[in-house]
């Protein structure tokens, strides 16, 4: 009986997938919202199905066949082991892994090459490979990690709307932007703030980085703050032997401008991308096993 494999790509602003035949060779691909395991493990898991079915059905396959699959996920908090748990038991595939966006990313970039991978997207998290040994830095979720990330650009944005409205810091033109945005009424930014998952304060990010180019204060100090904070991970990378960097996820071709000298010249294009990355992980896990068990 035939089977598929599916490559899933969650991030925290959108899931995509990807059907393809036991060799690796994709069929069709799809898309849904966020699929963040750590901080809305639900949708996530509603958002991860939609995005296999919609590939399903953009290969001219029967959605069915879904239960059959088996599946390569890379998602952020994989490192965390509730939350991986929970989610692998509700999954709606036959076999399933979990690994981190990280490793889909370098499987992607640079295929079985040594190198490293830096995801600059809602979230932050790296990834080095040399040889048979593959390390991780950063990747520990918003609430206490993510330095750098979209996330937290744009968290740091609210904060210093408020701190200009109060006074405490002189706003500028990116804060005052924020201010209108919600009727220049803090308690508005307060309720939104409140309740506001990662992506959403990620949203914010690219107008930090717009502002930053035009030579806006505070969108310069927001910025040059978050760099420092990825050129201290990148510093990490290389001390672990990485001379080959690749730059992904959303933020990562409005950073490089503004990361170190001393980095620039390890950064090279990626081969493909992170959902290509998962589904040929899934062809060396799953697709020469013909009875895979779950």
């Amino acid at each position: 009986m035939t089977f598929y494999l599916i490559g899933i790509d969650g991030g925290g602003t959108s899931c995509r997938a990807a059907v393809a035949l036991p060799d690796g060779r994709i069929l069709g691909r799809g898309k849904a919202g966020a699929a963040n395991i750590l901080t809305d493990p639900e949708t996530a898991l509603q958002n991860i199905t939609d995005a296999a079915r919609a590939a399903f059905e953009d290969a001219g396959l029967d959605p069915a066949g879904i239960t059959a699959s088996r599946a390569i996920l890379g998602v952020a908090g994989h490192n965390v082991g509730d939350a991986v748990h929970y989610v692998k038991r509700r999954l709606p595939f036959a076999v399933a892994d979990i690994e981190s966006d990280g490793l889909i990313a370098l499987q992607g970039a640079l295929g079985d090459k040594n190198g490293a991978v830096a995801i600059l997207g809602t979230g932050t998290i790296y990834i080095a490979r040399e040889g048979d040994a593959v390390s991780y830095i950063g990747g520990w979720g918003f609430t206490i990690g993510d330095h750098g990330s979209g996330a937290r650009i744009g968290h740091a944005l609210l904060q210093e709307s408020l701190l200009a409205y109060d006074g405490i810091h002189v706003g500028s033109a990116v804060t005052d932007s924020v201010l209108s945005e919600f009727n220049n009424d803090p308690r508005d930014v307060v309720d939104f703030a409140r309740l506001a998952k990662p992506g959403e304060f990620g949203r914010y990010a690219p107008r930090v980085f717009d502002h930053a180019e035009h030579g806006d204060p505070v969108a310069l100090r927001l910025i040059k703050a978050a760099a420092t904070t990825v050129d201290e991970a990148l510093d990490v990378v290389v001390s672990r032997g990485s001379r080959t960097i690749c730059l992904l996820g959303g933020l990562a071709p409005l950073y490089r401008r503004w990361l170190a000298e001393r980095h620039q010249p390890l950064f090279v294009e990626a081969e493909a991308d992170a959902l290509t990355g998962a589904v040929a992980l899934a062809a060396a896990r799953f697709g020469s096993r013909p009875e895979v068990s779950a």
